[in-house]
């Protein structure tokens, strides 16, 4: 049962057309990675479901309800995180969340606790009497997350969230993002960082200029695609009919000898690599270092997409 529905959208900005028809649909509790170059139509789909721009034609949904028609309520159900914050200078983090409380209409004598609650989720509690502009860059999309956490929304619209954080901050963000997720919100982010999001997200969306590429989960955009996972593995004992009985193993493509280890292309879809493992055990072999690479997220975005925007 999907929570967020999009069908058939699209979205103008006068004669430019940047959504051209997509739908998706992301199940409650799932996190949904939105990939596309700059200018392929994420924003513009962000901020039809953030209530902030009204579609051409098509349909948006949230648990059911017409965005368009149940704008107050759909407002009070989701959190909007937009790829800028603004800058409030003369404000400290603890003004700053109690503006956006009273702007939430939470109960006043709820807001010191959920403002607590919100700051140590974010790990931002030393920097509540801090001014906002003295944070820096990561501490203040931290801030932006916990503000929209504030009124316990049932779906959160991250559109870059880890855009110009260091390595670091990327890092914290993604655990906090995790951390999310764990707690049953339904997340739809977008992101240039498409590893990050292959660590992250149940499905995903590729766009370009306005049209959906590929949607689905990463294991089937992957067999789609037929993409190969290399496997690096050194055997002690390693003979050419070793090599030939591993070349014709399930799963394995091709087996290059090299230097000082063997690198073995294999379909995922087919063989999980721990499988893999046990049946090259199974052959006699004494493996001293089994090493699978990571199926690469930017291989699948460069495959699928030319960089053409709207």
């Amino acid at each position: 049962m999907s929570f967020v529905r999009i069908c058939d959208l699209h979205v103008n900005y006068g004669e430019v057309q940047a959504v051209r028809g997509i739908s998706f649909d992301i199940p409650k509790g799932e996190v949904f990675g939105f990939i596309g170059p700059n200018g392929a139509g994420k924003s513009s789909t962000i901020k039809v479901l953030a209530t902030l721009k009204a579609p051409e034609s098509g349909g948006a949904f949230i648990d059911g309800l017409a965005i368009e028609e149940n704008v107050a309520e759909i407002r009070r159900r989701i959190g909007y995180m937009p790829d800028f914050f603004g800058v409030y200078e003369d404000l400290k983090v603890d003004d700053y969340l109690a503006f956006f409380a009273a702007a939430y209409q939470l109960p006043l004598d709820q807001r010191q606790g959920t403002i607590r609650d919100v700051l140590e989720l974010t790990d931002l509690s030393s920097k509540r009497t801090a001014p906002v502009d003295s944070l820096s860059r990561g501490m203040k999309q931290r801030l932006a997350l916990a503000r929209v956490l504030l009124h316990d929304p049932d779906v959160l619209l991250l559109d870059e969230p880890a855009s110009g954080l260091d390595p670091r901050a990327r890092i914290e963000m993604r655990e906090l993002l995790k951390a999310l997720r764990d707690m049953g919100k339904t997340i739809l982010i977008s992101s240039h960082i498409l590893h990050e999001l292959a660590q992250l997200c149940t499905r995903i969306g590729i766009i370009e200029a306005g049209r959906m590429v590929a949607e689905g989960s990463l294991d089937d955009i992957y067999q789609k695609l037929n993409l190969l996972q290399v496997v690096h593995v050194q055997v002690v004992n390693l003979s050419d009919e070793l090599v030939s009985q591993i070349g014709m193993l399930d799963g394995v493509d091709d087996v290059q000898v090299q230097s000082d280890r063997l690198s073995l292309q294999m379909h995922p879809e087919q063989v999980v690599p721990e499988v893999l493992l046990e049946r090259i055990m199974k052959l006699g072999a004494r493996v001293r270092m089994f090493q699978p690479e990571a199926l690469d997220m930017e291989t699948v975005f460069m495959k699928l997409t030319e960089g053409r925007t709207a």
